[in-house]
C-alpha cells in the first residue's frame, strides 16, 4: 500500500532533482525545466496531502501552482527566444557579460 509518506519522498527527490539542475546548469532553457519539476513536485505534494486529508483544498492549490508554471513557460521561452536571436547563445556566462 502507497502511503502519504512515499508521495512525499517522491516530491522531495523529485524537488531536489530540479534544485540541483537550477544549479548546476548553464543553459537558460535547462533552468526552465529543473523550474518545471520543482513546480510539479510541489504539485504532487500538495495534491497527496488533500487526497489524504480528504478535502480539495490541496488540488485548488496545485491548479494555481499549474497556472503559475504555464505563466512562467510562456514568458520564459519568450525571453529565451529573444536571447537567442539576439545573442546567438544561451549560455549563461557568456550572457551575464552583457551591457546597456
Amino acid at each position: 500500500m502507497i502511503t502519504l509518506n512515499h508521495y512525499l519522498v517522491f516530491s522531495a527527490i523529485m524537488f531536489c532533482v530540479g534544485l540541483y539542475g537550477i544549479l548546476r546548469r548553464k543553459n537558460i532553457l535547462l533552468l526552465l525545466f529543473s523550474t518545471e519539476i520543482m513546480l510539479n513536485a510541489i504539485n504532487i505534494a500538495f495534491i497527496a496531502i488533500g487526497y489524504y486529508r480528504e478535502d480539495l483544498q490541496g488540488q485548488i492549490i496545485a491548479l494555481f501552482v499549474i497556472a503559475l508554471a504555464a505563466a512562467e513557460v510562456a514568458i520564459g521561452l519568450g525571453l529565451v527566444l529573444l536571447l537567442h536571436k539576439k545573442y546567438k547563445t544561451l549560455d549563461i556566462d557568456s550572457l551575464s557579460h552583457m551591457r546597456g
